[in-house]
């Protein structure tokens, strides 16, 4: 299942994407906006920026804002920085790849099999999808 985390960083990435201009977007606009608590959007942010995919500038005209076009910001990256692993148990993980502890040999896991499939699968679907198609820019 997505974490809040997740959904609500998506919702505000797709909000910030959608916004016409060059101007930072204040965290209450996107919290309100969005129905997000403030003080967790702002963690969210930060770990987005934290990763290069936003950028951030401080004062009275201060805010958030891609640091790449909204086509070029892949949900594979999005999803990595926010949820982790892509993968569903970590035998099958590309990045976080470790053996399972339970399971004598990979080769013949039924649960092994089914994973793999279901890591291609999602990997396809993120790494066909940008912030561009979420957000319709």
């Amino acid at each position: 299942m997505l974490s809040k985390k997740t959904k609500y960083g998506l919702k505000a990435l797709t909000y910030i994407a959608r916004k016409e201009g060059d101007e930072p977007v204040r965290v209450s606009e996107v919290a309100k906006s969005e129905n997000i608590p403030p003080k967790f959007l702002e963690s969210i942010l930060l770990t987005l920026r934290k990763s290069g995919i936003l950028g951030s500038k401080k004062g009275k005209h201060g805010g958030y804002y891609l640091r790449q076009e909204p086509t070029e910001v892949k949900m594979t990256d999005v999803m990595r920085v926010l949820e982790g692993p892509i993968a569903m148990v970590p035998c099958v993980s590309l990045n976080f790849y470790e053996k399972c502890d339970d399971c004598p040999d990979e080769e013949k896991c039924s649960v092994n099999k089914l994973m793999i499939q279901v890591r291609d699968n999602t990997l396809e679907v993120f790494r066909n999808t940008t912030l561009a198609d979420l957000s319709g820019k």
